[in-house]
């Protein structure tokens, strides 16, 4: 690559640096992403072989420490329950995703005022709402108006089939009195966009080779890419460098060859997720920012959230046609979202469907739970089980502590030598809390629903996929990473706008909400460029 001073420079091409790009590219300068995974080839998607559900025990699956791909990096997560879940290539972690795609509620951003804890966002629903409506038509966002746990919002596309298992549980909930509604998914549910509708194939989670699944190399990076954003793939950055004037002026990347190189930038913008961003910006330490880069504050990598995921199963006495559709997306509830103290914790969470599992999955928990034996019978009691269960996770609401946190590990590397992150993270008493709540209720609505049993399992380890609150917004530099619109307050040049931003987590899924954010910040650029360093 060329030594060029780039207009831009964006580090991460998957759900919010994909999204800036395309907004920014309206500016007509020199937009440059760098990517440390590559282009990803959906006919090699596991969902193309019938050994498909293989795949996510694999090389697609969950954890970057057990994936063994050349472009992932290890994270040292053995302080956390939850184990790190995140995919490295053009589109990120949208590659894996579900693609449940709900909005906060206008009360998420007011947590301190409304409930007392945590603290208020510096910008409001209001300010994101005509983002969402980008970002909706952007993804393809399938969903049904009119959903009483929201203000009005409309999306461009019907909603995701419930089929027998998600009329099944609807019924469930029918029965209790509570709150559902078809969940809003970034799925093709027609033809949209040049993309396929979605065929109710079932391995979302490891790769979409219909295309239906809106993970942002199908649906930003065309359009930015024709809209003249470069993307380099195959460059992994290890730090942002810092100019005489105190500015940010590029970055030290490797090829994939592993040689070093730089490339000049007069705006930075990273894009890494939770756990990337505080890796990138403390190993940009220097003599003029000895405690990493942006940190006056002393927070990056700090208040780090997950979602606390619980998971509940029934186990139905007839076929439910679960290998029907999309694996995440169904219906959702969130009449337990708000906060209701006589629970005996704050904030809530989401109750959101899942679809039935593959043969190699099915064995997996009936053996694991002993209601499969090897040997006599095996069949027989596999039968009894396949497609005849349902279930629902709860994305229970992770409020930020500040011993929870992302470092650099004094050991471990990856393939280039850069430090990898290491997670410090307990689960509090509040989520626990939430979580046991969850079991119970979704033990209800099963029960309900007509499972002859129902497993529990209140915490999940591997659902470490929503990664948020490590350089954190606000409007004072002495608790806060970036300003009210992504800026740094310690570099003016240099921006962050994924997860890493969010003071809060919310009950539900982040990705919609963090592209939200993105093309907000994206907007503030663009009208702020004559005075942006300011």
């Amino acid at each position: 690559m060329s030594e060029e001073t780039v207009d831009v420079l964006i580090v991460g091409a998957g759900a919010a640096g994909a999204a800036i790009a395309w907004s920014l590219a309206d500016t007509r300068m020199n937009v440059l992403c760098m990517e440390q995974g590559d282009w990803m080839d959906p006919a090699q998607y596991p969902s193309t072989r019938l050994d498909w559900d293989l795949g996510r025990f694999g090389e697609f699956g969950l954890s970057p420490n057990s994936r063994g791909r050349e472009t992932d990096y290890p994270v040292n997560d053995s302080g956390s329950p939850i184990q790190i879940s995140n995919f490295n290539a053009v589109g990120g972690s949208t590659i894996l995703y579900a693609g449940h795609f709900p909005r906060f509620h206008p009360g998420d951003f007011r947590v301190r005022s409304l409930d007392g804890v945590g603290d208020d966002w510096p910008i409001d629903y209001e300010t994101l709402a005509p983002y969402y409506d980008v970002n909706a038509r952007m993804m393809g966002v399938a969903g049904l108006a009119g959903d009483p746990a929201y203000p009005p919002k409309s999306v461009p596309l019907p909603p995701v089939p419930l089929g027998k298992l998600g009329e099944t549980l609807a019924g469930g909930f029918n029965q209790l009195g509570w709150h559902w509604w078809p969940s809003d998914s970034a799925i093709a549910t027609q033809e949209y966009e040049g993309r396929a509708p979605c065929i109710n194939l079932g391995p979302c989670l490891t790769g979409c080779a219909q295309g239906a699944k809106g993970s942002t190399d199908v649906t930003y990076w065309p359009a930015a890419t024709r809209k003249g954003v470069r993307l380099a793939t195959r460059c992994r950055v290890r730090e942002v460098t810092i100019g005489a004037d105190g500015l940010a002026d590029g970055v030290l990347y490797y090829d994939a060859e592993g040689v070093e190189r730089r490339q000049r930038a007069e705006i930075v913008i990273v894009a890494c997720n939770g756990v990337g961003t505080p890796r990138l910006l403390l190993n940009s330490a220097s003599a003029t920012h000895p405690n990493g880069l942006a940190n006056s504050s002393g927070l990056v990598g700090k208040n780090f959230m997950f979602h606390p995921y619980a998971m509940i199963t029934g186990i139905f006495d007839d076929p439910l046609e679960g290998y029907k559709g999309p694996t995440g997306c169904c219906i959702m509830s969130q009449e337990f979202y708000e906060t209701d103290l006589s629970r005996g914790f704050s904030r809530g969470y989401t109750l959101e469907t899942t679809r039935g599992m593959g043969a190699v999955s099915t064995s997996m928990l009936g053996m694991g739970t002993g209601r499969v034996p090897w040997g006599e019978g095996h069949h027989e009691a596999f039968a009894q089980l396949h497609d005849r269960t349902a279930g629902m996770v709860a994305i229970c609401e992770d409020l930020p502590e500040e011993h929870n946190r992302v470092t650099l590990d004094p050991e471990l590397v990856d393939s280039n030598g850069v430090p990898s992150p290491k997670i410090d993270y307990t689960l509090s008493e509040n989520s626990r809390k939430m979580c046991d709540h969850a079991v119970a209720r979704g033990r209800e609505v099963l029960e309900a629903a007509g499972a002859k049993e129902v497993l529990g399992e209140p915490l999940l380890a591997v659902a470490g996929w929503h990664l948020m609150g490590t350089a954190r917004m606000g409007t004072d530099p002495a608790t806060s990473v970036v300003n009210e619109w992504g800026r740094c307050h310690d570099v003016k040049n240099l921006f962050v706008v994924d997860g890493s931003v969010f003071v809060t987590s919310a009950g539900v899924n982040p990705t919609n909400t963090l592209q939200a954010f993105a093309l907000y910040v994206a907007d503030r650029i663009k009208n702020n460029l004559e005075n942006l360093f300011d």
